[in-house]
């Protein structure tokens, strides 16, 4: 059946994928920075797994050679939460979000070309942000980039078709690890569940559960899109 290439696979959302599609019987390759962690969880779930920085092409490069030559599909389920207002965000701070979200993502799905499109060919899932379709203040970098990773999903749709599908998951905030900062706080976290029109937070498996069928033959006719997952919060306001 190939193997799935998931970037970001000891993460929260990441992690969630990759159990949904080990329980299904499906090879996984699994790549992150920390080493320990990683180890820990390919053990746990019989998968290959590289020690790989997704801002290094030649560390992309050699986690995609490490996960073979015949992909079912790949996730890139690598992101940052850099909450700034304007005036506080540096250069760096552009560019490494840029670097992280979009540009990562890019290569990722580069490296991985040959692989994706052998056999009967594969399935890339991306993932943005809901706060590329609404605007929330302190969200210039990671709204940017996000947006970027949508324009990069529907160019390289078009450009793979019809042999690798392309598609998005734009999540509002999940119960993650990344998430911490904003989510530790209980009366915060209340507040936030609360601006939902299902009022509570994401949880990775919300995700996983989308990211099967967009993965698998399931989502066999579904490619080009940014799907959210997200509560309602893109588009409905229940309130006021």
């Amino acid at each position: 059946m190939g193997t799935y290439l998931i970037y970001g696979g000891n993460g929260g959302i990441g992690l969630a994928i990759a159990r949904t599609l080990a329980d299904d019987g499906h090879d996984l390759h699994l790549v992150g920075r920390d080493g320990d962690r990683l180890s820990e969880v390919a053990a746990e779930l019989g998968a290959g797994h590289s020690v790989a920085d997704v801002t290094d092409p030649d560390q992309i490069a050699r986690a995609a050679g490490e996960a073979g030559d015949d992909l079912a599909g790949l996730v890139y389920a690598v992101g940052t939460i850099n909450l700034k207002p304007l005036g506080r965000m540096t250069g760096d701070d552009f560019l490494t979000d840029f670097r992280v979200n979009a540009a990562g993502a890019a290569l990722a799905v580069q490296a991985s070309l040959d692989a994706l499109k052998a056999g009967e060919g594969g399935s890339v899932l991306l993932f943005s942000s809901v706060a590329v379709s609404q605007g929330f203040a302190a969200h210039a970098s990671v709204s940017m980039a996000k947006g970027a990773v949508e324009g990069l999903t529907r160019a390289l749709a078009a450009e793979l078709a019809p042999k690798v599908r392309v598609n998005a998951i734009a999540p509002s905030l999940t119960a993650t690890p990344l998430a911490a900062s904003m989510t530790a706080s209980e009366q915060m976290a209340k507040a936030i569940a609360g601006m939902h029109a299902i009022p509570r937070l994401g949880s990775a498996e919300d995700h996983a559960a989308l990211a099967r069928v967009l993965l698998t033959d399931a989502g066999g006719w579904i490619t080009g899109q940014v799907i959210g997952v997200d509560g309602g919060r893109s588009s409905l306001r229940t309130k006021g």
